[in-house]
């Protein structure tokens, strides 16, 4: 048989349309297959069949949905029996697996408190926390989950200070103070851009008190400095004599603490010119 090059392409074409029907045929009766198979266990009233099968999907094949589905029809039946502890251990797992949080701190949470003598109960209160670590949102968020987290966490380490987990719950702890560091200055630091600026000062005074090492504390000082400052200069004429005291007394907090900060000639500016005021200001009630 002779082909022409066209002739031959068609040919090689169709094959491979052919062979792509016959793969995808038989990829559709497999998973039909696996799914009928699924059912069949799903069904089955011995709980040692579907007990297996989820320890099979779990362990081998890594189909934690699965996995899951039948050790939620089986926790009712074996609570109580020694393989009740697996159970709902793994159970946990499969919904952090699945990264279904919330779910996962919850089972881990039900199983430390269930199975509080268990060799796994450290590893459970751990992977609580850490699961309420991986549900917090970004730091744009509301960081309520991570408080909830961080606070867990710090609990973990109390109970458990010479865990195999330690360092890694240190690490969850920082990368949360981290998290809610950020979230707190720009909480902040939205007033100043709102020109909010007697909000700002409450807010940005809030925010060094209460992170006092936060690599934002530097750019923290100087915008109080300027929102006292923006505040004064758009005050009526009785309160500015006192917001560019307020001026001066930041200037001058700011300078012990940065003295050479890469804000320092913005606030000099700020300062002389609230030292000015202030001076015209008694020349006046002269």
């Amino acid at each position: 048989m002779t082909f022409s090059s066209s002739g031959f392409l068609c040919y090689i074409c169709g094959l491979m349309q052919r062979v792509s029907s016959i793969l995808s045929l038989a990829l559709i009766l497999i998973v039909a297959a696996s799914c009928s198979k699924f059912r069949r266990i799903e069904k089955s009233a011995d709980w040692r069949v579907k007990y297996d099968a989820a320890l099979n999907y779990y362990n081998n094949k890594k189909d934690y949905y699965k996995a899951s589905v039948l050790f939620e029809q089986i926790i009712p039946i074996v609570r109580g029996l020694p393989e009740g502890e697996k159970v709902q251990f793994y159970l946990a797992y499969c919904q952090f697996y699945d990264k279904l949080y919330l779910l996962a701190s919850e089972q881990f949470k039900t199983f430390y408190e269930t199975y509080g003598r268990s060799s796994m109960a450290e590893e459970a209160r751990y992977m609580y926390a850490y699961s309420l670590y991986e549900s917090s949102p970004n730091a744009n968020l509301d960081q309520s989950s991570s408080k909830d987290a961080m606070a867990a966490m710090q609990l973990f380490l109390n109970r458990y200070p010479q865990s195999s987990f330690r360092d890694k719950a240190i690490e969850v702890i920082v990368a949360t103070q981290e998290k809610l560091e950020k979230k707190g200055f720009e909480n902040a630091y939205q007033y100043y851009r709102m020109r909010s600026y007697k909000a700002a000062i409450v807010a940005l005074t809030n925010f060094k008190d209460n992170f006092p090492d936060s690599k934002y504390l530097e750019r923290t000082y100087y915008l109080v400095i300027s929102s006292e400052y923006r505040l004064a200069e758009q005050s009526i004429y009785s309160k500015q004599l006192d917001r560019y005291k307020g001026v001066v007394d930041h200037y001058k907090e700011f300078v012990d603490r940065f003295p050479t900060s890469t804000y320092l000639s913005d606030a000099e500016k700020m300062y002389g010119d609230s030292l000015a005021k202030i001076n015209k200001s008694k020349n006046n009630n002269l």
